[in-house]
């Protein structure tokens, strides 16, 4: 039986391979559309998702699980793991992390043997998942819970995740704007740019270039700013883009000292927020 035992949402845009590879389990988030719900990336397709959103008619929406259903995650892994961390998305952008803590302690009765912390990334997409994959390296070369906590925090400070979005109109319809909300009235027809620091754990607004291309170029100057020559760990996000997210993958690769680089379809229920055509980079620096 291991030690700790990972657990985190499926907005961390995780690669399947390192999924696999460290044992972390998901719990799915919810988008709702038309009364019926659909578990995130199991359920519908991303480019149904996206499909849907780009007509602007029947939008969908998002939900979180019941602590029923993070309670019953919860006494699978204790099957198989003397504790459990759960790490999710950011408590500022999501109810997630609550309905989590409360499921946490209706299993004090159902598995009084097994150790559950529940902790908030303060980020999402891809920094909660390179958060994640961090606590499960540790937990997997046999750290106990308390020393893989500490590697989860200790990567928090590292992580970085921008994006550029296609038109914040999708942002301002959820609300999820954040420290963005000034820009909501007035760029629908630019490339902003925005950040999710763990410092801050909600939108903040960073540039707002009027094209792609220029978009673009500003992300790779904030990761050049942010990782220099440093070796990089680097998730790459499209929201229904491949040959975009392709292109973005292989400028990285060519200018950035990659230890490891991925690309991953943005989760669709993060998409519902930010809208198809997103390009996001999520990375940390080793010291």
């Amino acid at each position: 039986m291991k030690k700790v035992a990972i657990m985190t949402d499926s907005t961390c845009c995780i690669p399947e391979e390192l999924l696999s590879k460290y044992d972390i389990h998901v719990i799915p988030l919810l988008i709702v559309h038309e009364d019926k719900s659909y578990r995130d990336g199991i359920d519908m397709p991303a480019s149904e998702v996206y499909q849907i959103m780009r007509k602007r008619e029947i939008m969908p929406t998002t939900s979180v699980p019941s602590p029923g259903d993070f309670l019953e995650d919860y006494r699978q892994l204790s099957e198989t793991g003397q504790s459990i961390l759960c790490i999710t998305l950011s408590d500022l952008q999501s109810k997630t992390f609550e309905v989590a803590r409360v499921a946490k302690e209706m299993a004090k009765k159902e598995t009084p043997n097994t150790a559950i912390e529940v902790l908030t990334s303060r980020t999402v997409a891809g920094g909660l998942g390179l958060i994640v994959v961090e606590a499960a390296r540790v937990a997997m070369e046999g750290a106990d819970l308390a020393q893989t906590i500490e590697a989860a925090r200790s990567m928090m400070s590292k992580v970085t995740f921008i994006a550029m979005l296609d038109t914040l109109f999708y942002l301002a319809r959820t609300g999820r704007t954040g420290k963005a909300s000034a820009w909501a009235a007035s760029l629908l027809n630019v490339k902003p740019i925005i950040e999710v620091p763990t410092s801050v754990g909600e939108v903040v607004p960073v540039a707002r270039p009027r094209t792609k291309a220029k978009a673009i170029k500003r992300l790779l100057q904030l990761m050049s700013d942010r990782a220099g020559d440093s070796p990089v760990h680097v998730i790459v996000h499209h929201a229904g883009v491949p040959e975009e997210g392709e292109k973005l993958k292989a400028q990285i690769a060519s200018q950035f000292n990659c230890v490891e680089l991925y690309l991953t379809e943005f989760t669709p229920l993060m998409g519902v927020h930010t809208g198809p055509g997103l390009l996001g980079i999520s990375f940390y620096a080793e010291d």
